[in-house]
């Protein structure tokens, strides 16, 4: 008997023992069990059919189960759409606009600016184009009322693929309530930003593989004409060189465009810091630590506010842009080429600056001398149809070149001091400061490959040369 109990006692301690590693094992399992049904839940719901809803019991782990993919910033975010009108199509377009719109206390203005989307824009730049509005208020009941206007006014747009319209579930957002006030502001504030960073965030995440570009509009903005062509002809000057947020307008989060590769990191990103400020201070920072120091923001600006009263609270809102142009379409061309100068420049307003068409940016050099020029060498000959040289600015209005001649050339050589014409003509002469020449390619009889200012009399003044605006004769190459 006492054997027997012996024996007894030793397959309890072994069933102690042995507990902690069974114990380990079951967890291990389930954990892995678990991941895997996390990693087969449905990504996007991209390819449901129009009208199909999918919504999930609100609970803490759905919550969990976003965030946690803030592990890998270049995946996107599990979430399951609403699809409210339209299905995304197979095909990648060139560029998505993407919408994100809440119900507001006063005015509503998403349908005048889906309008003016699809006004603005010609039937070869609607091929190109996907608009995706968010409807991300958590009133239903709006969202619905808000939809059937939107396919009463839109339905063929709707139909050919160009406009999807959808809505992120609450039980996908995390908490808004006990949020960080960080600059002071007032709770309701910091639960509206917080909000919509992630509003725009599960936008992002939509909109990943719809396009090759995206294009971010706040829900209350006018197009200028053909603002897609006036893009792509930005777009195309950028080829070979480094961007992170290319900016079409100076307001707001209005008119940024981005490479669509990058939408996966910018949606961890803004879900990551959702609370600590608004969207469009976060955006400054990501594109800082993507590298790119400085702004890159165009002018003429393609997009203009029109709204009277903000989203928050209803409040005035009159804000305008003033580098806003409705005709956008005769952003000019000019064609890859080098350029510079023997007037010795003043710190980093170098010559390439007077032919970029960013903002603020333009070529400052000492008072020129006689026979001092500045040089534009295309990389290959090109036809050109006009030409427009602007020089000082407003505030600076008198570093403008007095005394000066354009002139355009061929025969390009190898010298020990780079590539030059060697054959000149002479188009005409600086009036206050500036020079206009229109039908070039009909008045000269050969490709150009190089254009010179020649300084033609001495001046005590600075020579600011705030634009060097060049147009082909044909369409830029996409």
């Amino acid at each position: 008997m006492r054997l027997l109990w012996k024996v007894v006692d030793k397959m309890r301690c072994f069933r102690k023992r042995s507990a902690f590693p069974l114990l380990g094992i079951l967890i291990t399992f389930l954990l892995f069990l678990n991941l895997n049904m996390d990693n087969e839940y449905v990504l996007e719901a991209e390819k449901r059919q129009l009208g199909e809803t999918v919504i999930h019991p609100a609970n803490s782990e759905r919550y969990v189960h976003t965030f946690r993919d803030l592990s890998n910033f270049s995946g996107t975010i599990n979430v399951t759409y609403r699809y409210l009108a339209g299905i995304p199509l197979p095909r990648k377009k060139y560029l998505t606009i993407g919408l994100s719109s809440v119900k507001r206390k006063r005015g509503n203005y998403l349908l005048e600016t889906i309008k003016s989307i699809f006004d603005q824009s010609s039937y070869e730049e609607l091929k190109e184009i996907v608009v995706v509005v968010h409807l991300a208020d958590f009133d239903l009941v709006w969202c619905e009322n808000l939809v059937q206007e939107i396919t009463r006014k839109f339905a063929h747009h709707i139909i050919a693929g160009r406009l999807l319209v959808i809505h992120a579930p609450e039980e996908y957002y995390p908490s808004l309530d006990g949020l960080k006030r960080n600059y002071n502001d007032p709770e309701d504030r910091v639960r509206f930003r917080s909000k919509q960073n992630v509003d725009y965030a599960f936008l992002l995440n939509f909109c990943t593989n719809l396009s090759h570009f995206y294009m971010m509009l706040e829900d209350d903005v006018h197009c200028s004409r053909n603002f897609l062509t006036a893009l792509k002809k930005v777009i195309t000057s950028r080829e070979g060189s480094y961007w992170v947020m290319l900016e079409f307008s100076k307001l707001g989060y209005i008119g940024k465009l981005y490479h669509s590769r990058d939408l996966p990191r910018l949606a961890h990103f803004l879900l990551m810091f959702y609370q600590e400020m608004p969207c469009d201070w976060l955006l400054i920072h990501f594109r800082g630590l993507l590298a790119q120091k400085d702004v890159i923001r165009f002018k003429p600006s393609l997009f203009q506010h029109m709204g009277y009263y903000s989203s928050y609270r209803g409040a005035e809102n009159k804000l305008k842009d003033d580098d806003f142009e409705e005709d956008s379409i005769d952003i000019p061309d000019n064609p890859p080429a080098s350029l510079y100068t023997n007037i010795n420049v003043f710190e980093n307003y170098d010559a390439t600056k007077a032919y970029s068409s960013i903002a603020d940016e333009y070529f400052w050099g000492k008072p020129p001398c006689t026979g001092d020029f500045f040089v534009i060498v295309f990389n290959k000959s090109t036809k050109i149809s006009k030409i427009k040289i602007v020089t000082g600015i407003d505030d600076r209005q008198n570093d403008i070149l007095h005394h000066g001649a354009l002139e355009v050339g061929q025969k390009l050589v190898e010298t020990k001091q780079g590539r030059q014409c060697t054959s000149y003509i002479t188009l005409g002469e600086f009036k206050r400061g500036t020079i206009e020449v229109h039908n070039v390619d009909h008045k000269i009889g050969f490709d150009m490959e190089c254009i010179r200012i020649v300084i033609t009399a001495s001046q005590r003044e600075w020579l600011i040369i705030r634009t060097i605006s060049l147009w082909t004769t044909q369409p830029v190459s996409q």
